[in-house]
């Protein structure tokens, strides 16, 4: 088993009285997770149902509210219990479903999980306030993938082996670029059979949530996008001159970016500025929740060795990843910065007026050096901080009044301070 260690939060929420929601990508692992607690709470004597709208005979239970109670009921009593519900996307307007139920003072806690944000994220958030704590269970990350891959001899030492196994880590670091994080995939022994599982995982989404949940009608042209995001990631999206190379109009192509980032393939960030006379306002950039998709799309799944010209891009898309799972929901924004003179720096993290750039830079650095963009940068805003990511060991320095740290990539997380992995 993947050890997850958002597995402790929840554990923990099972004694409060709001809905724990659990969302994410298909195939994350959040029935696994669902299932898992519910192991452990017959293990306390506890009683427990578990539902789930992906099987017929349950999609009974839920055509009214007083149906799914009457079931519930007549499963395990009227006392204290716990209700698992999982793909709740499947059930129409889901959120003013459960805010009907939560509003019911019942004795039950629910565990509710569903693949993508398309109720979860929109409705729920609207109907539920106070009545629910959003999870987000994101694919594996690289410390996770590290711990399973080295059978979790370093679990209180991790750092310690990253510092001293540096050979490994490098092979530990590309071996998860290229792959990602899908917990079916890393548990695949071969690369034909990790092939085989992206293959059923890509189209279960394709099949399940943007032709059946979805609707759309045209999932080529809906497909040949996300080839094109895999192509392009990290540089700027022009909606007209996607518009022309898909074949459908902009507002089709709007809606399905849309989709995209809503069933937690793509994250968009959009661009830093003050000057909005000299710095690039309007086109975003997008990156993947986990690159292994992102290869499998372009055909690059499962090659001996990543192009460097492909790396670099890869590289950044694992630093955006590391940098997102630990930015705080309500204060900290991640950006990019680009200027009309093609000045750039990969991530700026903001909090009010506070800004930190980040570049990510996929080789070992062993000077000082920084690029003209970046001083650019820290000649504009002089911020107080920033971070050189790359392979090698942790070195310091300053410019001007900015003190900067070129920092080992497997501690990119510490840029930015530790928030819960909920919301």
């Amino acid at each position: 088993m993947i050890k997850r260690t958002i597995l402790v939060a929840l554990e923990k929420h099972l004694s409060a009285p709001e809905m724990t929601v659990l969302i994410g990508p298909r195939q994350v692992g959040k029935t696994y997770l669902m299932q898992l607690l519910q192991d452990r709470l017959k293990a306390k004597d506890e009683k427990t149902v578990f539902l789930n709208l992906d099987i017929d005979d349950h999609k009974q239970f839920f055509v009214s509210q007083s149906t799914l109670i009457n079931y519930i009921r007549l499963q395990i009593g009227e006392s204290r219990a716990f209700v698992f519900i999982d793909e709740i996307q499947r059930k129409e307007d889901a959120g003013l479903f459960l805010k009907g139920i939560y509003d019911m003072h019942l004795p039950y806690k629910f565990i509710v999980s569903g693949s993508g944000s398309l109720d979860l994220k929109s409705k729920i958030k609207e109907s539920m306030a106070g009545r629910k704590q959003l999870f987000f269970i994101e694919p594996i990350s690289f410390e996770e993938f590290v711990h399973y891959k080295t059978d979790y001899q370093y679990e209180d030492k991790l750092h310690d082996f990253f510092a001293l196994e540096q050979t490994r880590t490098q092979r530990l670091l590309e071996e998860y670029m290229m792959f990602g994080g899908y917990p079916r995939i890393i548990r695949a022994e071969t690369v034909e059979k990790k092939k085989t599982e992206m293959d059923e995982i890509y189209r279960s989404y394709i099949e399940r949530d943007i032709t059946d949940l979805l609707r759309v009608e045209k999932p080529d042209a809906f497909t040949n996008l996300l080839k094109i995001m895999a192509s392009q990631i990290g540089g700027l999206v022009n909606i007209t001159e996607l518009s022309s190379t898909v074949g459908i109009v902009d507002k089709t192509i709007r809606h399905y970016l849309w989709y995209l980032e809503e069933t937690f393939i793509l994250k968009k960030i959009t661009p830093y500025y003050r000057n909005v006379r000299s710095e690039i306002t309007k086109s975003p950039l997008y990156y993947f929740y986990d690159t292994g998709i992102r290869n499998y799309l372009l055909g690059l799944f499962g090659i001996p060795v990543v192009p460097p010209a492909l790396s670099g891009h890869l590289f950044e898309n694992i630093i955006f990843n590391l940098l997102r799972r630990n930015a705080p929901f309500a204060s900290t924004r991640i950006h990019f910065w680009r200027t009309i003179d093609n000045a750039e720096v990969d991530f700026v993290v903001s909090s009010g007026l506070d800004v930190i750039p980040i570049e990510a830079k996929y080789t070992k650095l062993h000077n000082m050096q920084t690029t003209r963009s970046f001083k650019s940068f820290l000649d504009k805003y002089k911020p107080a901080r920033a971070y050189i990511v790359h392979l090698g060991e942790k070195l310091e320095g300053s410019f001007s009044t900015t003190k900067i740290t070129f920092l080992p990539f497997y501690e990119s997380a510490l840029i930015i301070p530790t928030s819960s992995q909920n919301t």
